[in-house]
């Protein structure tokens, strides 16, 4: 378990989770894509790696469904190329 772990147990993040969550109800990568998918994680743009500034700044979160953060948004942070589809099939 990583040191910063905590702070996803804090009533800061968890407010600032449900915050985000029905600003940005439906998932960033989805919407893309011309997917309509509600959206279930609270997601840093760029990780925070501990910094609480950056874990708690606003501007660093994007609404995404879990298979977007556990899948395409996992292999963007590995540096692994990601192809997304249009509404038409064709790739972007």
């Amino acid at each position: 378990m990583s040191a910063w772990q905590h702070l996803y147990s804090s009533r800061r993040w968890k407010a600032l989770r449900e915050y985000q969550l029905l600003n940005e109800p439906l998932c960033r990568f989805c919407t893309q894509s011309d997917v309509v998918e509600a959206a279930t994680v609270a997601d840093h743009i760029r990780p925070h790696k501990g910094d609480e500034a950056l874990f708690y700044d606003p501007d660093n979160l994007q609404s995404l469904c879990k298979p977007c953060h556990d899948g395409t948004k996992q292999r963007i942070e590995l540096g692994q190329e990601v192809v997304t589809f249009a509404a038409d099939g064709w790739p972007r």
